[in-house]
């Protein structure tokens, strides 16, 4: 079920930035996902399901898709995903 979800914000996220490999554009969906989710729980908000969690980072990409890997470089804590010389980990 969960591969439906990133594999659509993947298909999304390579539309918005077609210079994306795909194992980024998928790692970047994954990682986004997983953020959004912890930082939702850890805020203290009840669970809403896998559909709000796939529109905020729908929203993610597309406000900041073609740009992602500006947007994202300047957060340490996803700077390991622009880094070339780390393999992309799933």
């Amino acid at each position: 079920m969960m591969e439906q979800y990133f594999e659509r914000l993947t298909e999304r996220l390579l539309l918005k930035n077609p210079a994306l490999p795909y194992e980024k554009a998928r790692t970047w969906v994954e990682f986004l996902w997983e953020d959004f989710e912890s930082s939702y729980a850890k805020a203290g908000y009840q669970y809403k399901g896998k559909e709000m969690t796939e529109k905020m980072v729908m929203g993610i990409i597309d406000r900041h898709g073609e740009r992602l890997h500006e947007f994202l470089s300047e957060n340490p804590k996803y700077k390991h995903l622009l880094n070339a010389e780390n393999p992309i980990q799933h």
